[in-house]
């Protein structure tokens, strides 16, 4: 093992994010090497496959940024999406991140223990939008990680209520999402497909006296006209009405 490779790895390693197999192949670290590296202390094993510089903790950008490299469309979205830019109600003790992707993936034990998520892969908008739509690093952020802009969050967030989210949060945080773009919340509701989200988004929008909110009807109508949309969660029965 040479002083270079060794001198490499510290310079290209990010602190406090995972470095996998595949990084270290391009730092000029073979499996064998890897190996070698935890036994002489520069290196700690996180799982099959993946290690971070010895001493380092993972943290919250640096487990996301390794899940961007396993989940395609990975991002951060709905409630925590409107957090870090600064749309909040409650402020968590402990945050639990609101993660989205394209496809189903078994996220290693060592992330939990380090970062409170929860992970959804459901799809709300029709393929003729891109799943790039609206995603992008934070100005000041990590630009690896991913984060939704406010709205297309908020279609998110209207997703996730009755499972985890509640209504009345979901409403207070409308009231003060006063700067959303009308054209850029109308491209999302036009490929959105899921009628239950747009109702919430129109309903949540009426509630807060946004004048936007009166020209979603037409999405509505487009999904599902006429039809009542009710369903049961654990605060009750959440009840939407087509007008």
């Amino acid at each position: 093992m040479s002083n270079k490779t060794v001198q490499r790895m510290m310079q290209e390693s990010r602190r406090g994010h995972p470095i996998d197999s595949d990084m270290l192949r391009d730092m000029g670290v073979s499996a064998a090497l890897a190996a070698h590296m935890v036994k002489s202390g520069w290196l700690q094993r996180l799982s099959q496959g993946v290690y971070l510089l010895t001493g380092d903790t993972p943290t919250r950008d640096g487990s996301i940024a390794y899940l961007t490299r396993r989940i395609a469309g990975l991002h951060v979205g709905g409630k925590t999406a409107l957090s870090w830019q600064g749309v909040r109600h409650n402020i968590a003790f402990r945050e639990k991140v609101v993660l989205w992707g394209q496809n189903p993936y078994r996220i290693p034990s060592w992330v939990g223990e380090h970062l409170s998520y929860s992970f959804q892969t459901t799809a709300l908008f029709d393929d003729d939008l891109p799943y790039e739509k609206g995603l992008k690093p934070l100005p000041s952020g990590d630009p690896e990680v991913k984060v939704s802009v406010p709205e297309r969050a908020i279609l998110e967030l209207a997703s996730d209520i009755g499972k985890g989210q509640s209504l009345e949060e979901a409403s207070n945080l409308m009231v003060s999402l006063r700067n959303l773009r009308d054209d850029v919340l109308d491209q999302f509701l036009s490929h959105c497909h899921r009628v239950k989200v747009v109702r919430l988004v129109r309903d949540l929008g009426l509630e807060a006296d946004f004048s936007w909110a009166r020209g979603i009807q037409k999405h509505v109508d487009r999904l599902g006209a006429g039809k009542r949309w009710s369903n049961q969660t654990k605060n009750g029965r959440i009840t939407l009405k087509p007008e």
